[in-house]
């Protein structure tokens, strides 16, 4: 069953994860893969997939998170990764799942309320959500697991961020260059790279990039994603 797997692996890597947090996952693994089939929610055929590939790797990320750290945005979230395993395991924190798929967010509401997971789930754009106040330097964290360089997630991702609190963006272990070429985008943003930590999980090497948000971001970030993507800094 995936609910051995997830409590002996994620044991395996120094956290405790309660035998109620990995029956909701293991339930949750059950959803997604019977939804996948009309939704293209994952890659992973298998359970055990889901399990190694998508929900340890999320679980991962909750070391790396400073007890004060309470509010988290999950930025494109799609499936639910990482925020949603975060989540289950650390019901402490408060989780908000945010992608700019209505359809995906509708999948990540039934998920929760099936399971008790208490994480809100919210469909809109980062970049306009970002630009208003009442979301704009709102969480003590934001994390991502979204395929973008790092540079274009800073841009997404700091605005939502307090002064003083963390970005963490999920990287893999090829990603020297990539986090290079962000680094003056970052400062830029208001933050710095405060570590990279590195860790494995299904076999595969990973990264966690840790960057403190240091000051407000300028007001005029971010920028409509056209332009984003169209000259990122």
């Amino acid at each position: 069953m995936i609910k051995e797997i997830l409590l002996s692996e994620s044991a395996d890597m120094g956290l405790i994860l309660s035998d109620e947090a990995a029956e909701k996952l293991d339930k949750f693994t059950a959803m997604l893969l019977r939804r996948n089939e009309d939704m293209n929610l994952t890659g992973a055929a298998t359970e055990a997939e889901v399990a190694k590939r998508h929900i340890l790797d999320s679980l991962a990320i909750l070391r790396f998170l400073p007890e004060t750290a309470l509010s988290v945005l999950d930025v494109g979230s799609g499936a639910g990764f990482p925020g949603l395993p975060m989540s289950a395991a650390a019901p402490r924190l408060r989780i908000t799942l945010l992608d700019a798929r209505e359809k995906r967010v509708e999948f990540l509401r039934e998920v929760c309320g099936a399971l008790d997971i208490d994480a809100q789930c919210l469909a809109g754009r980062a970049e306009e959500l970002a630009a208003g106040s009442l979301m704009r330097e709102a969480f003590d964290a934001a994390v991502s697991r979204a395929v973008a360089r790092l540079n274009v997630l800073a841009e997404l991702c700091m605005p939502f961020v307090r002064v003083g609190g963390l970005f963490i963006a999920m990287k893999s272990a090829d990603s020297d260059e990539e986090i290079e070429q962000a680094r003056d985008a970052i400062k830029t943003f208001g933050g710095s790279i405060d570590s990279i930590r590195e860790y494995t999980t299904d076999g595969i090497k990973r990264r966690a990039v840790l960057i403190i948000k240091n000051r407000n971001t300028p007001p005029e970030y971010p920028r409509r994603f056209s332009k984003i993507q169209k000259k990122p800094l």
